[in-house]
């Protein structure tokens, strides 16, 4: 039956026009000191430079970075939006503001499809405040734009009161096109399709399976276009060879294989206090459900959940060099929405979980695991941005014309104005890291730099203190890149230089280091 006019609303019933606004404004305010720091991480190695490129020459093949072949949608998106806004940071941040706030919509409906308001608005906050999504609600990384289409996607398909599978098709499409790996949910989602079709002996739901199958696995479409756009254009397909090299080529080892499902795991039930509502949720299931308690959730939507979840898990333990947590963004509210479900059959009062998980999160905004891990993971990422500007304003008043040996991604800081930290740029000699055997190596040529710029490249708990991943360094060394940073005084030592400044903030910590050379001078005329 249609509605009527003035049918009065439910109390429930918020459209997306409503949440949007209130959604921005509540991520823009809690986010508002962090709108004006520069460029960070991959920000500043590669989607900034491809966004700014497509910008000055329209090219969707990035020209002043390694083109990576990631598809060309944010860097459009980036783009359009710098046409109205300026190409400032807080520009951008601000884009990426309205991005989350479109996700967190998602999220919400979805819930809602799938529960009930309560679970909505509990599993919306939960995931505005996990320290993961928090700190990716201002980073322009390609995967923020993924998150949003891919829940999008999810929540139309979710939606119990219509089947449209060709605006289903368009979000995934738009998702894969914002970063390659999305397409794992679809194709998930495809195959749980697929099987449910042939279980069936109803000729209309075998139709509308068989519906679902093409337009789940229609994504692929573009995302083949855009590989053949790119070998046209470049002559490889997935980017230049080591890039394909680390991301996947190199990670078909059977251990490592297993060590990151080990890893990914626990990225998912346990990483930045996620553990607290997983094992809320753990004892919950042992508690008598409520009386009158709804299901926990439909057939259909629940074995989609598990087979999206499983999928991803699956995947991103083989695709992909680095184990960076932001490639499971859209996949951590659909953690949260399973717990609040939980608590909810087995617990009248299971707000009460929620806000311990949501004060559990609030910490880890702030406070560090024990144990090594990416500064984008949390704020730490704000103190990296500050010592990076500290030390390169150093560099720029005192040694404006020297040259600075340092690492990734201080090499594209220094280089590249358009990132916020200098004004004009100053030369570099790159490493790896600052572990020790890349020290010792730019020892050997010490009359190639004359400054250094030194920095923690990952959070580690300090010597003597609770380190939960001091066990598997031997393992991780060798198939996750991880390495010991030498400190300012051990590098200074062995490259024969001086400390002029250094700083630390919560872990964190950077260097500048000046070498005096002696040279030959000689006057003409």
């Amino acid at each position: 039956m249609q509605a009527s006019p003035n049918t009065r609303r439910a109390p429930g019933d918020l459209s997306a026009g409503l949440l949007f606004p209130l959604f921005f404004a509540a991520v823009y305010l809690s986010h508002i000191t962090l709108l004006r720091l520069p460029y960070f991480w991959d920000e500043a190695g590669y989607y900034i430079p491809a966004a700014w490129d497509f910008l000055r020459t329209g090219s969707l093949i990035p020209q002043s970075t390694l083109t990576n072949a990631h598809p060309p949608l944010p860097s459009i998106l980036l783009a359009a939006w710098w046409h109205v806004s300026g190409f400032v940071v807080s520009g951008t941040r601000t884009l990426v503001v309205m991005v989350t706030a479109i996700a967190l919509v998602a999220v919400f409906r979805l819930t809602r499809s799938l529960r009930d308001t309560p679970a909505a608005v509990a599993t919306v906050a939960l995931t505005a405040v996990y320290p993961i999504w928090f700190a990716q609600s201002t980073l322009a990384h390609a995967d923020i734009f993924a998150a949003a289409f891919t829940l999008w996607a999810l929540a139309l398909y979710f939606d119990p009161t219509a089947e449209d599978q060709i605006l289903v098709s368009g979000l995934f499409s738009f998702a894969t096109l914002s970063k390659e790996t999305a397409i794992v949910t679809p194709l998930a989602l495809a195959c749980y399709q697929a099987v449910l079709y042939l279980r069936s002996r109803n000729a209309s739901q075998r139709r509308s399976h068989a519906l679902w199958v093409a337009s789940l696995l229609s994504p692929l479409l573009p995302l083949v276009a855009w590989y053949a756009y790119h070998r046209h254009r470049t002559g490889f397909i997935f980017g230049n060879p080591e890039f394909l090299r680390y991301n996947a080529t190199a990670n078909l080892d059977p251990v490592r294989i297993l060590l990151s499902l080990w890893h990914r795991l626990l990225h998912l039930t346990t990483h930045m206090n996620m553990y607290v509502p997983v094992v809320c949720a753990i004892a919950a299931i042992f508690m008598p459900v409520v009386p009158n308690a709804r299901p926990l959730l439909s057939r259909r939507a629940l074995g989609s959940v598990l087979t999206v979840l499983i999928a991803n898990w699956i995947a991103f333990s083989i695709l992909g060099g680095a184990l960076l947590t932001r490639y499971l963004l859209p996949i951590y509210p659909l953690v949260i929405l399973l717990c609040v479900v939980i608590w909810q059959r087995h617990l009248r009062q299971w707000w009460m979980l929620a806000a311990l998980s949501g004060a559990a999160f609030l910490a880890g905004i702030w406070i560090n695991p024990p144990y090594a891990f990416a500064p984008e993971d949390n704020l730490t990422y704000r103190d990296m941005i500050v010592l990076h500007q500290q030390a390169i304003s150093i560099l720029a008043q005192h040694y404006p014309h020297s040259t600075v040996l340092t690492a990734w991604p201080a090499t594209a800081e220094l280089s590249r104005p358009e990132l916020g930290y200098v004004r004009q740029p100053i030369k570099t000699v790159s490493l790896e890291n600052f572990a020790i055997d890349q020290i010792e190596r730019a020892a050997e040529d010490p009359g190639a730099f004359d400054t250094a710029l030194l920095f923690s490249t990952k959070w580690e708990p300090p010597p003597n203190h609770l380190d939960f991943g001091r066990g598997n360094r031997k393992a991780d060394t060798k198939y996750f890149d991880f390495h010991h940073d030498l400190s300012p005084a051990e590098a200074a030592s062995l490259l024969h230089g001086e400390i002029v400044w250094q700083a630390h903030r919560k872990g964190e910590w950077a260097a500048v280091l000046h070498f005096p050379r002696a040279v030959n001078a000689s006057l003409t005329k």
